[in-house]
């Protein structure tokens, strides 16, 4: 499932749990395919072009990047939903800091994302990672993977 992701060419891919590694590797992907990057700023690198600037203000990209969606306000994250409803033909991946698995159905842009990656490093020494295909805000499809280190 996770190749898939990698393959998309429209939809909104949901990054919780602060897996920079995962996300880094998605936007290289797409941007060595050629797609224009536009993130509203990067938390870590990237390789390929990625443009600085608001999602909001442009229409021009292939791929945006949004960081920490569900940590902001009400207002925003309305906002937010209208942008992804309206931008339903490009790549969006929301990349958030916070866990965020289950209590993906209490925000309301969950009928918007396609693929939940809830990133997760347990104290045992293994890292896991839950990834969930959404249709209508509903999980139709799950697997859990599981690295140790």
């Amino acid at each position: 499932m996770l190749k898939k992701i990698a393959e998309l060419n429209s939809g909104a891919v949901l990054i919780t749990g602060d897996g920079k590694r995962l996300a880094r590797i998605y936007l290289s992907a797409w941007g060595k395919a050629g797609r224009r990057i536009l993130a509203e700023y990067l938390p870590f690198q990237v390789d390929g072009d990625v443009y600085i600037g608001s999602p909001f203000e442009s229409d021009d990209f292939e791929v945006y990047l949004i960081v920490n969606p569900l940590s902001r306000s009400k207002a925003e994250r309305e906002k937010l939903k209208d942008w992804l409803g309206e931008h339903r033909d490009k790549l969006v991946l929301l990349y958030e800091h916070k866990y965020v698995k289950d209590s993906i159905t209490r925000y309301g842009m969950k009928e918007f994302i396609d693929y939940l990656i809830a990133y997760k490093r347990e104290t045992v020494g293994f890292e896991r990672l839950d990834v969930m295909r959404l249709e209508n805000g509903r999980v139709v499809e799950s697997k859990t993977y599981v690295r140790r280190y």
